[in-house]
């Protein structure tokens, strides 16, 4: 590999829409790069998303950001997303700049104000990125033909410019329309535009390719530009989605089957909120081979679970609310009455408490509201939002060792306990985990039930953490008279296999070479 240029090389993945796979190919450019010995960076300007990452020093970034990040091997900063927009409401997102919350805005307050201020931010960091990496792969948001959007654009074509980067525009053929698509695209670009698409990439395809090739033949003379590859759908990936338009198509999990017969024989329900967030924390249970995972929307999908997620929200109070117009709210106490296991993260955490109250109006138009009355604490929402990485242990209510944890927490509740209910048990100590906390002590966090089969936390990434993870539906199983079983599962390193999965699979059916040459890297700096 020749000596790092001082600015680094560009290239730039955009899709005919969302959920193109977007994404999922730049991770797997990323670590292929990274692979091949290139320092390399991801990139998108502005992400909108609820599904979010801390970073090292406390800071919010879009989680596909985060885990691309960690497909290259490297910490993840805000240069990577500088701009997060967390929808909040009908047209209505919070503006995250660099990690931290700037303010709400709606959709034309943001357009017309901020955007142009927004261009420059996103600048300045995609060239601190360049400064610092070999290859800086960018992702696109959407659509770039969406007409009414170009005059302001900040995350597509306008970017591409700015980076200089040759474009590959990515379509996915699991939903049908490929060609037309992909075609009806290029047609709305301006010439410049299309000149910058280099070449396609036709993914999540299922089949013979060979019936594929008159269309692709046809798609090359129509349009004049290649396909890199035809990319094949890649089933049991286990990676996290940007965002929850997977939710679903692909979360209602299939139980892994196993040697012992394992499958499936604890029923876990997650409760979708209107405004679910950080949907991974649930990721993990998707492969224990003894766990049923599905989501709940209404009280007909409820079924005998074994155990409820509340998880977490971006608008807690409007959620809660929600909930007790859906009734489920009374079939949660039922379940928890009868002794079954509930847990809350995050959002879920606070509405498992006596009352809410948001004078400020930070999170809603409500200003307080009753908790589902699990614990007898009250939630106060301030102003400024808690974004922190957390280690610590936990514990749980059949004793034994504790075991150590990791995460994170997003949150602006702050939990305030009756002076009288200290004593109620706290099953997780954390501090936080940033280079500079020094050897500050672990304080109390969370809470349980006297009987353990109730506990909430503001920790996301708790069911992360794979030995507490097992303890957990260990406690489960035995309620049902069913054996333990092993931590089997060691995610984080199943997770590393899948970078290598997926990068492996992208390899095999993108022509790679041809995208060395486009960053201007010879055949004999690829590797």
């Amino acid at each position: 590999m020749s000596d790092r240029k001082p600015n680094g090389r560009t290239i730039m993945v955009q899709g005919t829409s969302s959920d193109a796979g977007k994404s999922l190919i730049t991770a797997a450019l990323c670590r292929i790069f990274t692979q091949d010995g290139h320092k390399t960076a991801p990139f998108k300007s502005q992400n909108m998303s609820l599904n979010s990452y801390v970073t090292w020093d406390g800071k919010e970034i879009g989680r596909a950001q985060g885990m691309q990040a960690d497909a290259c091997g490297i910490l993840a900063t805000t240069d990577m997303n500088p701009i997060l927009l967390k929808p909040s409401g009908e047209m209505r997102s919070q503006v995250v700049v660099h990690g931290k919350p700037l303010r709400d805005y709606d959709a034309r307050e943001y357009r017309d104000d901020y955007l142009p201020a927004a261009g420059r931010i996103v600048r300045e960091s995609l060239d601190r990125l360049r400064e610092a990496y070999d290859i800086v792969v960018l992702e696109g948001a959407g659509s770039p033909a969406e007409i009414n959007l170009k005059d302001r654009d900040i995350v597509n074509m306008r970017m591409a410019a700015w980076a200089d980067a040759p474009v590959v525009l990515v379509a996915d053929i699991d939903r049908g329309g490929v060609f037309a698509s992909i075609v009806g695209t290029l047609e709305l670009l301006e010439r410049e535009e299309r000149d910058r698409v280099r070449g396609f990439v036709i993914n999540k395809f299922r089949g013979d390719v060979s019936l594929l090739k008159p269309g692709l033949d046809w798609l090359e003379a129509r349009t004049g530009k290649p396909v890199l590859g035809v990319i094949p759908y890649l089933p049991d990936l286990e990676l996290e989605d940007e965002d929850s338009l997977s939710l679903s198509k692909n979360r209602a999990a299939v139980p892994h089957a196993d040697a012992a017969g394992h499958a499936g024989e604890l029923d876990i329900a997650v409760i979708r909120l209107p405004r679910l967030s950080n949907f991974t924390d649930m990721d993990p249970l998707r492969h224990e081979s003894d766990v049923k995972l599905r989501y709940v929307g209404h009280a007909g999908q409820w079924g005998s679970p074994d155990a409820v997620i509340l998880p977490g929200s971006k608008n807690t109070i409007e959620d809660l609310i929600w909930l007790r117009q859906s009734g489920l709210d009374d079939l949660l106490r039922s379940h928890a009455g009868e002794g079954g296991w509930t847990v809350g993260i995050c959002g879920g955490y606070e509405m498992l408490g006596a009352k809410l109250r948001d004078p400020l109006r930070v999170e809603a138009a409500v200003e307080e509201t009753d908790g589902l009355g699990f614990f007898p604490f009250e939630v106060r929402f301030a102003e400024t939002k808690k974004t922190i990485r957390i280690e610590g242990m936990a514990g749980l209510a059949s004793g034994g060792a504790e075991t150590p944890i990791a995460g994170y927490e997003i949150h602006m509740g702050e939990v305030v306990w009756p002076e009288a209910e200290t004593q109620l048990p706290r099953p997780f100590r954390i501090r936080a985990q940033h280079p500079d906390a020094g050897g500050k002590d672990y304080e109390p966090e969370g809470a349980r039930s006297r009987d353990g089969r109730t506990w909430g936390t503001f920790v996301h990434g708790i069911l992360h953490n794979d030995d507490f993870r097992r303890a957990w539906l260990n406690e489960i199983r035995e309620a049902k008279g069913l054996e333990p079983l092993p931590a089997a599962l060691r995610f984080s390193e199943s997770r590393e296999r899948a970078f290598d999965r997926l990068a492996e699979h992208v390899r095999t059916h993108l022509d790679i070479p041809f995208l060395y040459g486009l960053i201007g890297l010879s055949k004999e700096e690829e590797r």
